[in-house]
């Protein structure tokens, strides 16, 4: 099974916010030493939490730091741009760094909904996901009026981020999935999965379905110590509920020191039991799990930890078990 990961270039507190970006070239470097498949980063928009907000950036310095790892998005929120820019910017890595580039695409908009006013897209905005992809496609392979520049000289593979609607939209246009979030938690998710099967119509970039599970993974020598890992950012994801803002990650001595309210602790909680957290066992049967489910051909890891010498920790554990 291949396994890649995930990096959303975490702030956190006491470092600048772009530190988070020097953050996670490093972990590209470390992941690609490991023998990581592909290493993929985020698009997100004005969150105190995340510094990555423009994937292509981020990758053209990926780029030139690694030299076989496949580097790529996870993803671009495609409502928020142009097809033809996005073509553009990708045929351009994919010029530079040849083979390696993966274009990850998604609908998610906004965080909030001032954030979406100033990416002018409304909460009531038309949805052209799918024409929009299609779109794309043409640029890609210079099937359009418009040939896109530099000239495709091979394909660049698109995949899906799904979380529900996106496999429908997958299956028709042939591409190949990524499914995370809490759907991996739903029992309808067997059936949906399923149906992408079903449904699924060869094309040119992929002729048969092929299915990625995103789901959070932190390794340490016993489950207590993976959760206290996790808490930084169950801590982020509990407050953000109350504040509405997501923030940076905290030292867990800092967290342990703040004031819990209990429904900010069963909020924690809830965090804390998704995913895969805990000892190379239960990560390693977890992970097992999800695969027999899903039927995935590869895992894709994100994890955020304040402690970065513990998430470089975890990210050679999970390579050792899954592929040592």
């Amino acid at each position: 099974m291949r396994l890649s990961l995930l990096d959303r270039s975490r702030t956190r507190t006491g470092y600048p916010d772009g530190a988070a970006l020097t953050h996670t070239i490093e972990r590209a470097v470390s992941a690609e030493r490991l023998g990581y498949h592909r290493f993929w980063v985020a698009e997100h928009h004005a969150v105190p939490g995340i510094a990555s907000a423009s994937p292509p950036v981020l990758l053209g310095a990926l780029g030139a730091r690694t030299n076989s790892i496949r580097i790529g998005s996870g993803g671009v929120m495609l409502p928020h741009h142009q097809p033809l820019v996005v073509a553009e910017q990708f045929l351009m890595l994919d010029a530079l760094y040849a083979d390696r580039v993966d274009l990850g695409v998604g609908r998610t908009l906004g965080f909030t909904e001032p954030v979406r006013r100033a990416l002018r897209r409304g909460s009531d905005a038309p949805d052209t996901f799918e024409n929009d992809i299609e779109e794309l496609r043409t640029y890609l392979d210079g099937t359009a009026a418009v040939t896109a520049r530099p000239a495709a000289a091979r394909t660049v593979p698109v995949f899906v981020l799904a979380t529900g609607r996106g496999l429908a939209v997958a299956a028709r246009l042939g591409l190949p999935v990524v499914v995370g979030g809490p759907l991996l938690d739903r029992p309808e998710l067997t059936d949906a999965l399923a149906a992408y099967r079903k449904e699924f119509r060869p094309s040119p970039r992929a002729p048969e379905p092929s299915v990625t599970v995103l789901t959070d993974v932190l390794v340490a020598d016993t489950d207590a110590d993976a959760r206290e890992l996790a808490l930084p950012e169950a801590w982020a994801m509990a407050r953000s509920r109350q504040t509405g803002e997501f923030g940076p990650l905290e030292p867990v001595a800092v967290i342990r020191a703040q004031p819990w309210s209990g429904q900010l602790r069963e909020r924690v909680e809830a965090q804390l039991a998704q995913g895969a957290v805990g000892s190379p066992t239960t990560v390693g049967r977890r992970l097992v799990r999800l695969a027999e489910a899903t039927g995935a051909a590869e895992i894709m890891a994100f994890s955020s930890t304040y402690d970065r010498a513990a998430q470089a920790a975890s990210d050679a554990a999970l390579r050792e078990l899954l592929h040592g």
